[in-house]
Formats: C-alpha cells, structure tokens, sequence
C-alpha cells in the first residue's frame, strides 16, 4: 500500500482539470488518456494521478518529480535542433505498468512502495525562466507519462512559446483525438514508444496496440514533428518479423518519420533479460531500410553502430550530421534543412 500521506501530499498539489466531463451524476470521464477512465466521486483513475473530488478532476500541478538539462538527442530527437539542450521535467506516475521502464521512480511512485519518488515544487514561470537561464532552446515533460500531466505541461508550453522555446513530449503514445487536439497549439515535437507490433505484449504493459498505431497516424496528420523508438527488448520483441511489422507500419505513415531503434539493459522488474547486443540493432535498422524507411537509428550503443548514430541524406548519401552518442561532431543541416550538396529537403526542426 502506498502511504495516505505520501497520496495527501501529491492530492495538495492539484488544480480542476480540463480533460474530462461529467458523464452522470458526479461520475466523470477522463480522456486524458485512452484508458478514458469513468471515475467516481473519490475515486481516481488507472494513472493514479488524476482522481475525481465531488465531482470535480483533479489533475497534478505545481511541482516536479525530476528537473534536468540533457541534450536533446537523449530524448531522442535527431531531427530537432541538433546540439540543442532541452530542460526536461516529469511528475508521478502513469497509465501503463513496464516491467522494464527506466524511469520507474517516478512513473510508478502511486503503485509501487519501492518507488515513491520525491519531489518539490515549482511555478511554471521558475521552470521557464530556468530554461531561459541555462540557454535550453526546448523544454520537454518526459520521466513520466506525459498524457496524464498535460494540463501542467500546456501552462509550462504557453509561457514557453512566448520566449520562443521549442516544446516536446516524450510519451508512451497512449494518446486520445481530445488530448491531441489539446495540445496541438502548444507543442512542437512528440516521441512515441513504438513498444511491440503485438498487442498481447501491450496488453502486458496496460495499453493497446491499436491505440498507439493511431496516434503516430494522428500526429503525423497534425502536423506534430514526430520521431518514434523501439526499446529492442530480448524475447519480448525483436523477431524478425514484428521487427518487419513496426518498419511496414512507420513506412505507410511516412517514410520520413525517423525510428530509433535502441539497446535494452536489465532495469527494474525485467532484470532477468540480457543486454541488446550490436547485431540486433542492425537487425532491425535493415528492416528498417527494406521497408524503405528514410532515417533508422540505432541507440544506446555509442561508437558501435557506424553510421547509424548519424544523419544522411537519402537522396545523394552526403553525411549531414555526425553523432557519436549524444555528442554532435558535425551538423550541415543548421538553418538550412536541406542537403548542401543535391539540395533535397531534409525533414525535420533545424532552425
């Protein structure tokens, strides 16, 4: 059980939120997500985060779990300013429940006691300024889900498009046409988790496949710069065929969407599972390319993968940014965003 206090003290930092509506008596609806929970009066939904208060949502606000500067190739983007720094900020909790999740400290903090993750808080005009500060051209809700904070998140964005500021969500694509339609006016850049191709695995993690394809089609749509990343996972996803699927799928959307495909390493529930080696990330960047996928890249293995850290052009092959790890040795794409030398437009945010 998690600790009434510790729920207390996050329920104390709330404010009404905007995602939802009555749906009868002071039953509610939530569509922050597509979990679209139906809440009752002191109920909360499936992230923990958002729960219902006579009849009212009550959605998290004015504090962050984890604060920090990071290239914003970490995220990853690779076609979003290059060599940019983004300030990136998550809270509690989420809507799915990875065995293998890297932020679990903070994502599962309202479901797992060896997880409550600390935080403090802070206005939005602080987070801004902080990124004016540390000269961050992006600002990034990322740690946790980001779908179940988005009203936190579209009151940081607004302030931060008035000082010009690049905004991005790194989410699991659990994602509603109300919560995108939401967020629209606010937000440049989405990464997707991309996480398997079957939905009995997404069934695992507390998702839908079906959701998520629909999303990516819908950003795209949008007009929302997206990039997309599968975690290559050890016995859960890396066949040859579902790696096939996601690059057949990525292609019918767009075959300018770029895809990561990157190295899984034991981390909380799934420690049993050995590291991603080399070869299976060229395994799915070849799919990639067959499927005739544009930009594949492979991550988490720095100086390993050749060229696949660095961006090319299509058309003439001519290497417009050079990547080693999170590290940008060479970048021709700076506020052209075309190949200097055939000219063809390269996809993306580089100005």
């Amino acid at each position: 059980m998690i600790s009434s206090s510790y729920e207390t003290a996050l329920d104390e930092r709330t404010v009404r939120g905007e995602l939802w509506s009555t749906i009868e008596g002071e039953r509610l609806l939530c569509y922050a997500c597509a979990h679209r929970c139906k809440i009752s009066a002191g109920r909360r939904g499936i992230c923990k985060v958002r729960y219902n208060e006579d009849g009212e949502l009550r959605v998290p606000h004015g504090y962050v779990a984890a604060l920090q500067c990071d290239p914003i190739e970490k995220k990853p983007f690779f076609h979003v300013t290059p060599g940019a720094t983004a300030l990136t900020f998550g809270m509690l909790g989420c809507d799915y429940h990875c065995g293998y999740c890297q932020n679990w400290n903070t994502s599962q903090a309202l479901r797992d006691t060896q997880a409550q993750g600390s935080f403090y808080e802070v206005t939005s005009d602080q987070l801004v300024s902080a990124a004016l500060g540390y000269k961050a051209g992006v600002v990034t809700s990322s740690y946790n889900e980001p779908l179940i904070t988005a009203e936190w998140a579209v009151e940081i964005f607004r302030k931060a498009k008035e000082h010009g500021l690049r905004t991005a969500f790194v989410s699991n694509g659990n994602a509603t046409e109300e919560a995108l339609s939401y967020l629209q006016p606010w937000l440049d850049c989405y990464k997707v988790d991309l996480k398997s191709m079957q939905d009995k695995n997404y069934r695992q993690l507390g998702g839908r496949l079906s959701v998520v394809l629909d999303t990516i089609r819908r950003l795209h749509q949008l007009g929302i710069w997206v990039e997309l990343v599968t975690l290559v996972v050890p016995g859960f996803n890396d066949s040859d065929d579902e790696l096939k699927e996601a690059a057949v799928f990525i292609a019918s959307v767009s075959c300018d969407i770029p895809w990561h495909v990157t190295a899984f390493h034991p981390d909380y529930k799934m420690k049993d599972r050995s590291w991603t080696g080399v070869r299976q990330l060229l395994k799915a960047v070849e799919a990639g390319k067959e499927a005739g996928l544009n930009y594949v890249y492979a991550g988490n293995l720095p100086g390993a993968v050749g060229q696949y850290e660095s961006t090319s052009c299509p058309q003439c092959g001519t290497l417009l940014v050079s990547r080693q790890g999170y590290r940008i040795a060479e970048n021709r794409l700076a506020g052209r965003g075309s190949c200097p030398k055939c000219s063809k437009r390269i996809p993306g945010i580089w100005n």
